[in-house]
């Protein structure tokens, strides 16, 4: 059994800050990739940024120079630095990883969400 924890979302006003953070815990070998999806009221969910195990990261262009990902392998924990926040970033965010299994097998896990409410 695999878990991830997510935490840091919160509303914040446009021009803001803020950081989000989601843990991996449980039947882990290995964590492959790591990411942050978004979903906003009434659109689909789509993919934020990405972060490989070497680190090569890609991001959604709307939020490329404001977002940051990064990990700790050690704390098999991803965050999402968002900088200059505006209106349309307000969704629910979603953490990702991929991961090997004690069984061996390749799998991916979702965290529950957490919102972010950005303010104009």
């Amino acid at each position: 059994q695999v878990q991830l924890v997510e935490s840091g979302g919160g509303l914040v006003q446009a021009g803001g800050s803020l950081r989000l953070s989601c843990s991996a815990s449980g039947s882990i070998v290995s964590i492959n990739a790591m990411g942050w999806y978004r979903q906003a009221p009434g659109k689909q969910r789509e993919l934020v940024a990405i972060i490989s195990r070497g680190g090569t990261e890609n991001y959604l262009d709307r939020v490329k120079g404001r977002f940051t990902i990064s990990r700790d392998n050690a704390k098999n924990t991803v965050y999402l630095q968002m900088d200059s926040l505006k209106p349309e970033d307000t969704a629910v965010y979603y953490c990702n990883v991929h991961f090997e299994s004690v069984a061996g097998r390749y799998l991916e896990v979702w965290g529950q969400g957490t919102l972010v409410t950005v303010s104009s």
